[in-house]
């Protein structure tokens, strides 16, 4: 594995979107509220700041993958509001990220907790997943 030396503690990224019915309970099958959030998305929202956060920042032929969440959705969010997701790089230890995250709405907290990804090869992931696929077809 190559040294990660432009990912560091404190990177941090923040993504904000207006909730549409695309991003409801009802249209991701999570429940039956087709006019609120749902937790599917705004788990998938938490994924993509910590990318953001530190993937542009990793060598050519590295990528992180999700391994873990210790995940919160701690209130219920309107179509029309704006979700506020913010990833903080806490820690790095060898090939192993852990974030701490929040999301806000415009009346408060809606989430939070902590998310782990690993930095990976894409060539070897790729490889991997080949072999995986593999067992399938035979």
């Amino acid at each position: 594995m190559q040294r990660l030396s432009g990912v560091q503690p404190g990177a941090a990224a923040t993504i904000q979107k207006v909730v549409t019915e695309a991003d409801t309970a009802l249209h991701f099958g999570s429940g039956a509220l087709k006019t609120m959030f749902a937790t599917p998305v705004l788990v998938a929202f938490v994924v993509e700041a910590a990318v953001r956060a530190v993937d542009p920042e990793l060598p050519d032929g590295l990528v992180t993958v999700g391994t873990g969440f210790n995940f919160r959705h701690t209130a219920p969010t309107l179509l029309g509001l704006t979700v506020t997701v913010q990833a903080v790089l806490e820690k790095v230890v060898d090939n192993r990220l852990w974030f701490s995250f929040k999301a806000y709405d415009e009346a408060g907290e809606i989430g939070h907790g902590t998310h782990e990804r690993a930095v990976v090869s894409l060539k070897g992931i790729m490889a991997h997943a080949k072999q995986r696929q593999a067992k399938v077809e035979l």
